[in-house]
């Protein structure tokens, strides 16, 4: 072999650092820039609890992440699903088919949210969803480019059936929207009732947006029920709580909880009606200090409303997001949703948590009851702390869940 000669050696070695340098901004290329799509409700009855609100606070977990990785450029677009699996599903393909995003967030509304993520199952995108509840996102149907953040069907009804059973009120009327959300959040909070030795009553299944509750409620009022459940959602929720406080339920001694409300459903009922409510959330503006300064970011853009936990979601599983792309050096969606599942989560709203084998973020969830209106001191002060259910406790058990991805021990 023919002995090189200085020059040579010198021109090899700085062709390697070129390629050596090459590789390095290829590398930093990749995440130069970062692409958020907020696939939301703008104009149905979860814009309240969803819709713009879940564009504002994806942008303030932007501008948290670029204090902490001022080069990399985050970009945020957003669009209205109109609660139809079509059109969600539509939107996020043309999305990741144009390079428009490389994570979807957000998605309320299990129909939609479901289809979404077949979408994004087999694509370089992730899908951190905080909207939907359906718990077939990390259980059956999970997938290792989703995290869901928030809540989901299971935590709301465990939460709430095993606190008030276990507090003596062993006797559930359940009033549920006949679909299939409503029949798995009664399901799920009717197998905790019975197993705490408590006993179903009754139930009644209604369709949705009903404008006449009168005759469901009357059954339920007529079964000595000591709690009446209510296994729905947004404007049934808000509806079925407005009527019952005609009917004088609460004050004839019979508990309402429901399984699926947030704080902007108090606020479309109002205290008069509403207080004395049960719920189970995962987020509440003013539980501390850092949720409180975060609500008063949010209330500055939302011309004074305070956030909701499918909002806050959007923020805290954005901003876990944006952290994991950067530690992974990519924005691929499964090797992101691998690194956020590889270490521990924490953010302000939240507090510490874990993102599971089946894609499910776990953290404490709390169960709240709404104050009477001498009790609030400031507008969307409605909520006094009843319970904290550790973190531990707060999501089906991952063995339960028949996700493929989990791995037997």
């Amino acid at each position: 072999m023919p002995k090189l000669t200085r020059t040579t050696r010198l021109a090899t070695r700085f062709l390697a650092g070129v390629a050596l340098l090459f590789a390095a901004s290829t590398a930093r290329a990749e995440i130069a820039t970062v692409k958020l799509g907020v696939l939301t409700d703008l104009s149905g009855f979860a814009a309240d609890s969803t819709g713009e609100g879940s564009v504002v606070a994806a942008r303030l977990a932007v501008e948290d992440f670029r204090k902490e990785r001022p080069a990399i450029k985050v970009e945020v677009i957003q669009s209205d699903h109109q609660n139809k699996p079509d059109i969600g599903s539509a939107t996020a393909r043309r999305w990741i088919a144009e390079g428009q995003v490389d994570a979807i967030l957000d998605v309320p509304f299990s129909s939609v949210a479901l289809a979404v993520q077949e979408v994004v199952r087999d694509s370089k995108a992730a899908f951190i969803a905080s909207g939907p509840g359906t718990s077939d996102l990390t259980g059956p149907k999970c997938s290792a480019n989703t995290v869901h953040w928030t809540y989901d069907t299971w935590a709301l009804a465990h939460g709430t059936a095993l606190a008030l059973v276990r507090a003596g009120k062993t006797r559930w009327f359940f009033l549920t929207a006949d679909y299939a959300f409503g029949h798995a959040l009664e399901a799920d909070a009717a197998s905790v009732v019975k197993q705490e030795g408590g006993q179903v009553v009754g139930n009644v299944r209604h369709p949705t947006a009903a404008a006449d509750f009168s005759s469901f409620l009357l059954q339920a009022q007529g079964s000595r029920a000591q709690v009446i459940a209510l296994a729905n959602a947004v404007g049934d929720t808000v509806n079925s709580v407005k009527q019952a406080a005609e009917f004088g339920i609460t004050g004839g001694g019979q508990d309402l909880a429901a399984l699926l409300m947030q704080l902007s459903d108090v606020h479309a009922i109002g205290l008069k009606d509403a207080q004395g409510l049960y719920l189970t959330e995962g987020f509440y503006w003013d539980a501390n200090p850092g949720t409180r300064a975060f609500a008063d970011r949010f209330a500055a853009q939302m011309k004074g409303r305070r956030p909701t936990a499918n909002q806050a979601g959007v923020y805290a599983g954005a901003l876990a997001y944006l952290r994991a792309t950067a530690a992974a050096d990519s924005t691929d969606g499964r090797t992101v949703v691998a690194r956020m599942k590889a270490g521990p989560t924490n953010d302000p709203l939240f507090g510490e948590g874990q993102v599971r084998q089946d894609g499910r973020h776990v953290h404490p969830m709390y169960l709240f009851q709404v104050k009477t209106p001498a009790e609030s001191k400031e507008p969307f002060d409605y909520y006094k702390l009843v319970q904290t259910i550790p973190a531990a406790e707060a999501f089906r058990p991952l063995s339960e869940g028949r996700c493929p991805l989990v791995k037997a021990p």
